[in-house]
């Protein structure tokens, strides 16, 4: 190289020098909020939040990101059986447009990256029934009757033009009852799995997994039982810790090792009030060598003790399945701030990997479900009438992580500050998302710190904001 090509080289590098510094310093924070009064919902705000050296005497709600805890698998909804068949009622052009709302992660989609379905039907099913349902008096041991035609009328295909529009979606899946036949009580609501049913019980979920496999849909997991203790659903199920740990080690874990199956196995999936269900399979090693995690709803019980079943067993996973928001769209607004404290912050601040609220959609009537023991006031996280969608509570509470929380973010530490409940995040491309729900009766100003410098927000009393940097 000339001389002079040198020093022309060198006045070009300095010449960028102050540009890429000043780059790299500069620290800025886009806002997304959603105000009780609906003035503002999942909306970007037109200004920016600089970081600077502020010191001021605000409470400070510090970002650590050299601390992490649980990656997580996604947020989303329970597509029950009822809300794939409003799904399908209605009209392609209205079904493509709510369904790319919902599970794009591009333009105004939210990016629903997770969804739990029922293995048979659920009580927010229009009617009752299994993979294999039998006339009084029959039985099937060998599951020759077997089929998922039930499911091939609404859930399926719904499955399929949401896998379309997002391939990696996780799907998780959960029996409300076994077949009637299998049952000590020869119904669909309530009873017990007979023991002697156990290894029939266990290749109905290998085929159950196999065939959805067979129609492109991946099941990612499956809890053995939905709500084990609760036996006034209609269909349900008890299935007791002892039986549970049982059916797993003696017939689940082995049909699943056998026929190959990867998809992962979660115990209990009910209330953490009861913590020990979870905590004996777990405790034994024959059973819990097939287990991945524990799954918890919040009907009962503190979130707090989900952290002691993780630090019981920090190798299993923690999953939140279920929780109902039954908070209507009104013109008096939305009480938002709770259940993104509650639900999602609660929860994720205690090692979950996901976030399922129940249920994604219903009727205006809170339908369809099924009747004696159907729950007849779960609102959905959208209203279905037609091809009128009106979206509710549940749908802004979990837009309001998981626009900005992909799959394969992990949570960092930040610290609890009265008032202000918060969870942080960084994505896999090295975003930061902090989730903030005022929670108080009035406003508040606050700092966020991060790396030694900080930035100052205000939220009104209940507000819920996403800041991203």
């Amino acid at each position: 190289m000339k001389p002079k090509s040198i020093v022309h080289s060198l006045f070009a590098l300095l010449a960028l020098l102050p540009f890429a510094t000043c780059t790299s310093m500069a620290q800025t924070a886009t806002v997304w909020l959603t105000t009780p009064d609906k003035s503002s919902l999942v909306a970007q705000q037109p200004n920016v939040l600089h970081f600077s050296a502020t010191k001021n005497d605000q409470p400070t709600i510090a970002v650590n990101d050299t601390t992490k805890f649980q990656s997580i698998d996604g947020f989303g909804f329970a597509l029950t059986g009822g809300s794939a068949q409003l799904l399908m009622h209605m009209s392609a052009p209205a079904r493509t447009s709510l369904l790319k709302q919902l599970f794009s992660t591009d333009g105004d989609g939210i990016g629903v990256s997770y969804l739990r379905v029922s293995i048979g039907s659920s009580d927010m099913n229009a009617n009752v029934y299994s993979y294999d349902d039998m006339a009084a008096g029959e039985t099937d041991p060998t599951l020759a009757k077997f089929s998922l035609a039930p499911d091939e009328v609404d859930v399926i295909p719904a499955l399929k033009e949401i896998l379309a529009i997002n391939p990696k979606i996780k799907i998780l899946g959960s029996p409300w009852s076994a077949p009637a036949w299998m049952k000590t009580n020869d119904k669909s609501k309530g009873g017990t799995l007979k023991p002697e049913y156990y290894k029939a019980y266990a290749k109905y979920f290998v085929k159950y997994v196999e065939g959805m496999k067979a129609a492109g849909i991946t099941i990612d997991a499956i809890t053995v039982q939905n709500e084990p203790l609760n036996p006034k659903n209609t269909p349900s199920m008890v299935m007791f810790a002892k039986q549970e740990d049982n059916f797993i080690k003696d017939a689940l874990g082995p049909a699943f090792k056998k026929a190959h199956i990867r998809t992962k196995i979660l115990v209990y999936d009910h209330n953490p009030d009861v913590t020990s269900y979870a905590l004996s399979i777990l405790k034994d090693p024959d059973a819990s060598k097939y287990v991945d995690g524990s799954a918890w709803h919040l009907y009962g019980g503190g979130i707090s003790a989900l952290t002691a079943v993780h630090d019981a067993f920090p190798d299993k996973n923690i999953y939140f399945t279920e929780q109902s928001i039954t908070g209507r769209h009104h013109d008096r607004g939305i009480d938002i701030s709770e259940p993104v404290s509650d639900v999602v912050i609660g929860a994720t601040r205690n090692w979950s990997k996901n976030v399922l609220l129940w249920n994604l959609a219903a009727d205006p009537e809170d339908g369809p479900h099924t009747n004696d023991g159907g729950c007849g006031s779960c609102s959905g996280a959208i209203t279905l009438d037609g091809d009128n969608a009106t979206l509710n509570v549940a749908y802004y509470v979990i837009a309001q992580v998981s626009k900005f929380v992909p799959p394969g973010s992990v949570r960092v530490d930040s610290n609890d500050v009265e008032q202000l409940a918060n969870v942080a995040f960084r994505t896999p491309d090295g975003k930061m998302v902090l989730v903030v729900s005022n929670t108080g009766n009035f406003p508040t100003t606050f700092n966020v710190s991060y790396h030694g410098k900080a930035m100052t927000a205000s939220l009104p009393d209940g507000d819920v904001a996403t800041y991203i940097w």
